[in-house]
């Protein structure tokens, strides 16, 4: 990758925004949590760690040195080499003169008090920090078995236009809206040695949101997921900050076991200890205290475009499921999933009047609202339909009352997007209807629900934009939905999905394509039976006892 060199350790030599936005994006990591990193990447005094290579991307104040100092000066104690075998073993960046300053002085003066030669002691310190910016570092300055550290926090728009272009060149998954963050990740990563391991505490955002998707895919494809330990009210820094830390660790090799955790605020010191030393005993599978829980799972989840969040032992049962069953939408069942029509002006193409227009021009259209009550209460709405059944825009010659209609509403029309786009189809909706959808049986979902809410409707109606469906070839559409209303279903859509305020859950099509379903023909009958019914009677706590059957679980923990 390219390199724009910093010369010199004045603060001044770097653009003023940018300085601020460094010194905005700095939070100092508290020792203990250190400790906690290194103790899990297995960097410790008993290894000879002067013939290997640490990188520390961005070391602020010199947190992560003291400690690493440490365990260098006891490894070379432990392994009979002077301290100056490990001018190597350490190289770390900072963009801020006044931190690589104090992070050598923090070394210095850590291998003096253990005993080692002043001036062997700042000769190390002086080889191993060094001021520079770590995104836009020749690659073999990288080269690394382990890489840890606190990113900084800085979101790219406070970056001057021409080093965030550079960052851009340099870093290709920090895509859209990206934090810096994203690009520590990727260049870490990347940096790594066979079998080298990554650990930092960094916000986990990208775990979920548009702009950490190209990193999600990289990691995906090329890295292994070791560890998720989400941290977000613990007290991990010297200052307190809204920065939704997780402990993430990753390896270059492929995929193998993941482990995810979380926390809650009386994680401290003790408690870390605690979780390092299960951690690397590699059993039992899963552990819940009073401060953390974790479990152990056979992999890391393999899609790309998101990674769940849920409880430890919901993730352990859902990546399970990911492992043994297939996903919803599936073309050897014919299953798949849609959203309804969007008009781009439903006051002008829904309407209540049968004799508005001619009557074949009028496609009865299911509601969010003819949905509440789990069972199809159709309300009488209509599609005012521009679209043939071969799927062109009609000939409004041939509808004298639709082209009046349309007509009376062109100047509404006219205006839309698409219509701008397309003068000369001005009265078209933004989606076709699809004639066909129309005498399917199908499943609704409202797109904003508190619980998951799957409506049969038997055919004879076309979704609304606000509804989501699902049709298949293969299912009985009512076993199908007793599966969909259980807990099972649900546990999915809640590890995925946005969640709004007051808890209610987004039930769009990218969600409920993560579901994973069984073989229908592996159903038996009696479970056909129970989930059928369970849906005929919106049974949610039946549905869920049937489905952890299908399901081979013994529950769905919290």
């Amino acid at each position: 990758m390219g390199s724009i060199a910093l010369s010199g350790t004045d603060d001044l030599s770097l653009p003023a925004s940018l300085q601020e936005a460094v010194e905005h994006g700095e939070v100092f990591t508290r020792a203990w949590v250190v400790e906690l990193i290194l103790d899990l990447l297995g960097y410790t005094a008993d290894k000879d760690l002067c013939d290997l290579r640490l990188v520390e991307p961005a070391c602020g104040g010199g947190a992560f040195l003291t400690v690493i100092s440490s365990r260098i000066s006891a490894s070379c104690r432990a392994h009979g080499r002077p301290v100056v075998d490990a001018v190597d073993a350490v190289r770390a960046f900072d963009l801020l003169g006044r931190n690589v300053e104090r992070s050598r002085a923090l070394v210095t003066e850590t291998l003096r008090e253990q005993g080692w030669d002043p001036e062997d002691a700042r000769k190390v310190a002086t080889a191993w920090v060094e001021q520079g910016d770590y995104l836009l570092q020749p690659d073999a300055g990288h080269r690394a078995d382990y890489v840890v550290g606190n990113p900084p926090y800085i979101r790219l728009e406070d970056v001057p236009d021409d080093r965030m272009a550079a960052y851009r060149r340099a870093c290709s998954t920090m895509g859209g809206r990206a934090d810096v963050y994203v690009g520590f990740y990727e260049v870490a990563l990347r940096s790594l040695n066979r079998d080298g391991r990554l650990g930092f505490i960094c916000a986990d955002r990208w775990m979920r949101n548009q702009y950490g998707r190209r990193l999600r895919q990289l990691v995906t494809r090329h890295f292994s997921m070791d560890l998720a330990l989400v941290m977000h009210d613990v007290d991990a820094f010297d200052d307190q900050v809204a920065a939704y830390p997780a402990v993430t660790l990753l390896s270059n090799r492929p995929q193998g076991e993941a482990v995810a955790a979380d926390t809650n605020r009386s994680f401290g010191a003790e408690q870390a200890r605690e979780f390092a030393d299960w951690y690397l005993k590699g059993e039992p599978p899963t552990v819940a205290t009073a401060s953390y829980q974790a479990a152990r799972m056979p992999h890391w989840f393999p899609e790309e475009d998101s990674w769940p969040a849920a409880s430890p032992a919901r993730l352990a049962v859902l990546e399970d499921l990911t492992e043994r069953f297939r996903l919803l939408e599936d073309a050897e069942t014919g299953t798949r999933v849609g959203i309804g029509i969007a008009t781009g002006a439903d006051k002008v193409f829904l309407t209540r009047d049968r004799d508005l227009v001619e009557e074949d021009r009028l496609l009865p259209m299911a509601m969010v609202r003819d949905t509440t009550s789990g069972t199809i209460d159709w309300d009488g709405t209509y599609l005012v339909n521009p679209w043939t059944a071969a799927g062109d825009l009609v000939d409004l010659e041939a509808f004298p009352r639709l082209a009046a209609y349309f007509e009376k509403h062109a100047e509404t029309l006219r205006k839309r997007y698409v219509a701008v786009r397309q003068p000369h189809r001005w009265y078209k909706t933004i989606d076709k209807v699809d004639h066909h959808l129309t005498r399917r049986q199908k499943l609704l979902f409202p797109d904003m629900k508190l619980r998951i809410h799957p409506v049969l409707d038997e055919g004879g109606l076309y979704p609304h934009h606000n509804l989501y469906f699902i049709v298949s070839d293969v299912w009985d559409m009512r076993v199908l939905g007793g599966l969909l209303l259980s807990k099972v279903a649900e546990a999915f859509v809640e590890a995925y999905a946005v969640k709004m305020r007051g808890g209610t859950l987004r039930f769009q099509a990218q969600y409920l394509r993560k579901i994973r379903v069984p073989d229908p023909a592996a159903i038996s009958e009696s479970d056909r039976v129970a989930l059928a019914e369970a849906f005929d009677k919106r049974d949610v706590e039946a549905a869920t006892e049937a489905a952890l059957r299908v399901y081979g679980l013994a529950g769905l923990p919290d």
